[in-house]
């Protein structure tokens, strides 16, 4: 092959992988959509981000410190503070527990919504680690509920991807394209369990265990 006809080939290439950024770009950006609830739901979800705090003792219990011992090197390149990590962890862990979730899928989440960001907003003004939209604090919550903080955001995070399980039926692919605006589409949940992968080596069994909640 010519020189020239090498330049062209990189070219071409370097052209596709420009579009192919901008197309993932586009699809990463989800939106998600405020709809109507019924009476009964809002209920079932006001009382599910109730203020309960973890345990005092949470994160000396044997299955939490598993959790920290396993995941904190794994985050400490995004979380340098040690302190920081620890919370962050442990709080994912109770929060996901709470919800019926599995802390890896919370953690494959928060990994490609907002790469472990406490203060990102996107441009469709979702905001924190999941990239919570303001709307459900209306919806579901009150005027007072700081969407940048650590355990209100995960709170929130999680009982509306708990809600989008349940009302998919347990479909974790159609729950994701839920939570992040983009239905019927692949590439949100493609790219969480992808993100997965970087917290365990065998995401494809989490989703099994994700049927329903634990009990409150």
């Amino acid at each position: 092959m010519t020189q020239q006809g090498s330049w062209r080939r990189a070219v071409r290439a370097g052209a596709l992988a420009a579009a192919l950024a901008l197309v993932g770009a586009s699809a990463f950006a989800g939106n998600q959509a405020e709809e109507a609830l019924a009476p009964s739901v809002v209920t079932v979800l006001a009382n599910a981000i109730s203020d309960r705090p973890a345990p005092a003792d949470y994160a000396l219990r044997p299955e939490v410190q598993r959790w920290l011992a396993t995941m904190g090197p794994k985050l400490a390149r995004r979380v340098a503070d040690p302190a920081e990590r620890r919370d962050l962890l442990a709080t994912v862990h109770y929060e996901s527990v709470r919800a019926g979730l599995d802390p890896l899928l919370v953690m494959g989440v928060i990994h490609h919504e907002s790469g472990f960001r406490k203060y990102a907003v996107s441009v469709a003004d979702a905001r924190g680690y999941m990239q919570v939209m303001p709307f459900w604090t209306r919806l579901i919550g009150n005027g007072t509920h700081n969407l940048f903080h650590l355990r209100t955001n995960l709170r929130y995070g999680c009982v509306i991807l708990r809600h989008y399980l349940d009302r998919e039926g347990g479909d974790l692919f159609r729950a994701l394209g839920r939570y992040n605006g983009s239905l019927g589409r692949a590439e949100y949940p493609t790219a969480v369990l992808a993100a997965m992968r970087r917290y365990d080596a065998q995401p494809a069994g989490a989703p099994a265990s994700l049927g329903a909640a634990v009990p409150r």
